[in-house]
């Protein structure tokens, strides 16, 4: 195992900067998982590490020692990218079996590590192909195999499992989660897919325009949001955002959303003084209340296997999603519905920069 410790680092394309100034440490065996949009900068600080690119400044060290000097083959890193880097004259057992054979291992024991990895992401059978010959799903999992096969202490995976089918990425992500801990490798895991970085990151990186603009636990991360920003790349569907001025009386902070009360947490009218609010309430907190005489009225109802997400409006036009487990009874459309949402579940950001105004009612894990 190894630690990585990054301290300032930019990288700059001659007048586009694509890394801004980043610093992260990442504890021996521990998985980072970095999110964010295309263009974040998620693929060059992986390129940085592994030493396939110089930065423009800053240092990064493993282990406490200053790679600046290191060849990217002395790193003790096993890689695996997007655009695959199969070697097309080598059939996928030769591709796999490189990291060994460069280690001098011998041929039972090439054979062993290959067969392994090859077995757990399911391309026994196309061992013998060349490149040219798989799909795209197989050129993956032989790129990844070949990043796992020599057990490096530090692992580096951008998006490895985006060209796999539904099904066997399902299977995969439930696998790595005990590969990874069996393997004891320093990772860094980027995706886009937000479901994948909470289940398989001790702590998640959440990155934008070059910059890490959340670095947290999975929890940290989904119940106190740094931003909007951040809050919208977590959840499906995505987290209701509505412009709201918070108020108290004598039963405690709330906010008038759709002609309707909602409570915030203890404190929401103190620490907004003075500043634009949004409101922030994720689908899956709110909940109906049976009444006919409901303040918003149902407009669509959709269906999606283990729950159920629907659309409702206010009397102003204010429309919310709210998405409910599939064994409650659905809404029909034009039903007259009430909503409520418990007080500390409701989020808080200032309206000009999309920040978290923190009101002191932690969530997180409850």
């Amino acid at each position: 195992m190894a630690s990585i410790e990054l301290d300032r680092v930019s990288k700059r394309f001659r007048t586009s900067v694509a890394l801004d100034e980043v610093s992260l440490r990442v504890a021996s065996g521990e998985t980072v998982a970095i999110i964010g949009p295309s263009g974040a900068g998620k693929t060059v600080l992986l390129r940085l590490i592994a030493g396939v690119e110089d930065p423009s400044r800053g240092s990064i060290a493993i282990d406490g020692a200053d790679m600046a000097d290191v060849a990217p083959e002395r790193r003790g890193i096993g890689m695996a990218f997007q655009n695959f880097a199969l070697f097309p004259h080598m059939t996928a057992f030769d591709n796999i079996a490189s990291p060994l054979t460069a280690r001098e291992a011998s041929p039972d024991e090439v054979r062993r590590g290959v067969e392994s990895v090859a077995k757990l992401l399911k391309i026994e059978r196309v061992l013998d192909h060349y490149p040219r010959a798989l799909s795209n799903g197989q050129k993956q999992r032989t790129a990844l195999a070949r990043a796992l096969a020599a057990s490096p202490a530090i692992l580096l995976l951008d998006d490895p499992l985006r060209n796999v089918d539904a099904k066997l990425r399902f299977e995969m992500r439930l696998e790595f989660e005990r590969l990874l801990s069996e393997q004891g490798a320093t990772t860094l895991y980027v995706t886009q897919d937000y479901r994948e970085a909470m289940a398989l990151g001790d702590r998640i990186a959440v990155m934008d325009e070059g910059r890490f603009i959340q670095v947290g636990t999975p929890e940290t991360v989904y119940f106190e949001p740094a931003s909007t920003d951040v809050a919208r790349q977590f959840g499906d569907p995505t987290i209701n955002l509505m412009a709201a001025a918070p108020d108290s009386d004598a039963s405690g902070d709330f906010a008038a959303i759709g002609g309707v009360r909602f409570g915030l947490p203890s404190g929401a009218v103190a620490a907004a003084k003075g500043r634009d609010c949004l409101v922030g309430m994720r689908p899956e907190a709110l909940n109906f209340e049976d009444d006919a005489s409901g303040a918003f009225a149902v407009e669509a109802v959709t269906p999606l296997n283990e729950k159920i997400v629907t659309l409702v409006a206010g009397s102003d036009g204010t429309e919310l999603l709210v998405s409910r487990p599939s064994h409650e009874a659905p809404r029909r459309p034009g039903e007259k519905v009430s909503l409520r949402i418990a007080a500390r579940d409701a989020l808080l950001f200032a309206r000009d920069d999309g920040t978290r105004i923190d009101v002191g009612a932690a969530r997180i894990g409850s």
